[in-house]
């Protein structure tokens, strides 16, 4: 699955303050995390801690975790992921 970076009118999307651009990668995490295969994320939190994406809470098995990992890592581009998601 490939996952498309926002745009506005064709152009990149730029968040202008940090605070927007934090925001802006919480969505597009849980955005991504929602529509992707593999993965009921339903009960899958996204939070920014440190600049790191931050993955909470339950899913139904490990390859689940490790999706949601993957997916997540793909949106972050290079801030680091940490996954506390655990086993219903």
């Amino acid at each position: 699955m490939v996952f498309k970076q926002p745009t506005f009118f064709g152009e990149p999307y730029e968040p202008e303050s940090g605070a927007d651009k934090d925001a802006a990668l919480e969505e597009a995490v849980a955005n991504a995390l929602a529509v992707a295969g593999g993965i009921d994320a339903a009960d899958v939190n996204v939070t920014l801690d440190d600049g790191g994406v931050v993955l909470t809470g339950l899913v139904a098995t490990a390859a689940e975790i490790e999706r949601a990992t993957a997916v997540a890592r793909a949106i972050a581009g290079t801030r680091p992921v940490r996954n506390d998601i655990k086993i219903a």
